[in-house]
């Protein structure tokens, strides 16, 4: 799968990105129809500790679906994004087999 990457206010490491990678390759095991995927990384301004935004949008055919959590670190963020995605292609699945 195609996951186009962005980080906002800072640098990304290659080592983040391969995570981020890794990690979304693993819905396709879910929903294979899936198209392309952005991931959106920023790290706000503010004196809290969770200041790390994780944002993803998956284009499957029709629809997609954005997930948006923050953290206090960009993979705790990416793990509660993707299994929140998890959820929702499995749902999506069961729809489209449902209609079958």
């Amino acid at each position: 799968m195609k996951v186009n990457t962005q980080s906002v206010n800072f640098n990304a490491d290659k080592k983040l990105i391969d995570f981020i990678q890794k990690r979304m390759d693993k819905l396709d095991m879910f929903y294979d129809k899936v198209i392309q995927s952005d991931v959106y990384l920023k790290l706000e301004n503010t004196s809290q500790k969770e200041n790390k935004v994780f944002e993803a949008r998956v284009n499957v055919p029709g629809d997609s679906f954005i997930v948006k959590k923050q953290c206090k670190t960009f993979e705790e963020g990416a793990d509660m994004a993707i299994s929140s995605l998890e959820r929702q292609l499995k749902k999506r699945k069961e729809k489209l087999r449902a209609h079958i």
